[in-house]
């Protein structure tokens, strides 16, 4: 996918965009940037309505291609060093949504796949019936 960067977009614009490629996956965006395998801070979690000229000193514009082998690690990073955007993967889990901390190393595909899997579940199985014959 094709994300374009630009003062103009709002936070929730990258969000969509993002989440129709990988919809157990979303983009969070924050003030202060996290160190790797540190949690973001929530107090610096930034409103999903804003621009993205009101949130970063870097200015730049342009677009980056994410694909599915892309790791989540370098997603963050690129977004950081090439648009001053500091991101959050986070991963559906049921009702709730999980920072992807200790797994920043697996692909956005994996994430997704995992992410699928713990908010679908295994599908239940028609009980098997068998006949005793003695």
């Amino acid at each position: 996918m094709k994300l374009i960067i630009n003062d103009q977009q709002s936070i929730e614009q990258i969000r969509h965009s993002f989440n129709n490629q990988f919809p157990f996956l979303k983009l969070e965006f924050f003030s202060k940037r996290h160190e790797s395998g540190q949690a973001s801070s929530l107090q610096f979690l930034i409103r999903k309505d804003v621009t993205l000229k009101e949130c970063r000193k870097v200015h730049h514009s342009g677009e980056i291609i994410i694909t599915p082998d892309m790791r989540v690690s370098e997603l963050e990073q690129l977004l950081w060093t090439d648009f001053g955007l500091g991101v959050q993967v986070f991963r559906k889990s049921g009702n709730v949504w999980l920072e992807t901390i200790l797994t920043d190393t697996w692909t956005l595909a994996e994430q997704n796949a995992e992410g699928e899997f713990l908010s679908k579940g295994i599908e239940p199985q028609e009980p098997e019936y068998y006949q005793d014959r003695d």
